[in-house]
């Protein structure tokens, strides 16, 4: 198999001097606790990037990013408690896809530097030496330090999540 074409997310690292790996999957898959199954990676070290909306009525609000582990849920409660706002809802992927640019299962906080998101990275990372993020397209991660995605983003940390739930009896 020949080596991806380089993202946007990629170009960004190299030309930071940031050392990376890649971590090609089939591009259908979407769901990052399966994609961590299907390459044997803990999913508790692949990160989602979800996009939420700003607060509403706050002025001149920003979308936020928010990376958690593939094996935990948002909870938009916690969030909401970190940022002092009364309510926060996610976006849809329609909402997410237009907020971002980006596909839903492609969205890279890296993609997005300068374009106005607050960006958070769950607790869960500090437990971490590196971790995976989408390299901003469908079937394709990278797998950074924890330090240099801090350093890049300027992501601020945030009790974002809560252990996923298997089944609604769980």
């Amino acid at each position: 198999m020949s080596a991806p074409a380089k993202t946007v997310v990629m170009k960004l690292l190299e030309g930071k001097k940031v050392m990376y790996e890649v971590l090609v999957y089939p591009s259908n898959l979407r769901d990052a606790a399966e994609i961590a199954a299907l390459k044997g990676i803990p999913a508790a070290q692949v990160f989602k990037t979800l996009v939420v909306q700003p607060p509403e009525g706050a002025a001149k609000a920003k979308p936020l990013l928010v990376m958690i582990p593939a094996d935990r849920q948002l909870d938009l409660k916690k969030v909401a408690q970190a940022i002092g706002a009364k309510k926060l809802k996610m976006a849809t992927h329609a909402e997410a896809e237009a907020l971002t640019g980006l596909q839903v299962g492609g969205i890279s906080p890296l993609a997005l530097l300068n374009k106005g998101f607050a960006i958070y990275l769950d607790e869960a990372a500090r437990q971490y030496s590196h971790i995976y993020i989408s390299a901003a397209q469908r079937g394709l991660n990278v797998r950074l330090a924890v330090s240099d995605l801090l350093r890049l983003t300027a992501a601020r940390w945030v009790d974002a999540s809560t252990p996923a739930r298997l089944s609604p009896l769980a």
